[in-house]
């Protein structure tokens, strides 16, 4: 869907891979290497993003370092596009029918930011008739990449609207976060 949106390929591979890795620094060879794309493309593409101000360059001995640049007007809203490609994004996408009847899946903007959590928090919510050995497979692949564990809630609907309407902490602490909705929409999880 992004080919579309953000036509080109080098371009979008190269945002794909700071958005998926934010807190990474990265030199022109180790990207090109990465996302697959000829030099010069990978070149002009991050002299643009730089002039845009969306990345930061800095000279360490002789390569050139690009960082995201977090203050960047844009920052968060390309951060909440670029993680619905992400591993987990997609393995949950591709696999969304084996998962059950599932009403709504969210996920923390600390996951995206690859933020440590407190050990009552969670990085995903699965709300729905949902197939929990189908769930934990996927966040068991996704944990590899990750580094660490992916704490995440499975609950059904019932069971989510019983503790909404009771103002259980748990759930209204991950409700107020920041927060990018994979399946369902905001306002009808807020309801």
């Amino acid at each position: 869907m992004l080919e579309h949106i953000i036509p080109s390929k080098a371009r979008r591979k190269i945002l794909e891979l700071f958005f998926h890795h934010p807190n990474e620094s990265f030199y022109l060879r180790k990207i090109v290497r990465d996302i697959g794309e000829e030099v010069n493309a990978v070149k002009r593409e991050l002299d643009i993003l730089f002039d845009e101000k969306l990345l930061h360059k800095e000279k360490r001995l002789n390569k050139i370092f690009y960082t995201l640049n977090k203050n960047y007007t844009f920052y968060d809203d390309f951060m909440r596009i670029f993680v619905k490609t992400s591993t987990l994004a997609s393995m949950i996408y591709k696999n969304l029918a084996k998962m059950g009847k599932v009403k709504f899946v969210v996920l923390s903007i600390k996951f995206i930011k690859q933020a440590a959590i407190k050990e009552d928090e969670i990085y995903l919510l699965v709300v729905g008739i949902v197939v929990v050995p189908e769930v934990a497979s996927i966040v068991s692949e996704v944990e590899k990449e990750f580094g660490r564990e992916v704490n995440y809630t499975v609950m059904t609907e019932e069971e989510f609207n019983f503790r909404k309407r009771n103002n259980d902490p748990f759930i209204w602490r991950y409700l107020k976060q920041p927060k990018v909705m994979l399946v369902g929409n905001e306002e009808d999880l807020l309801k």
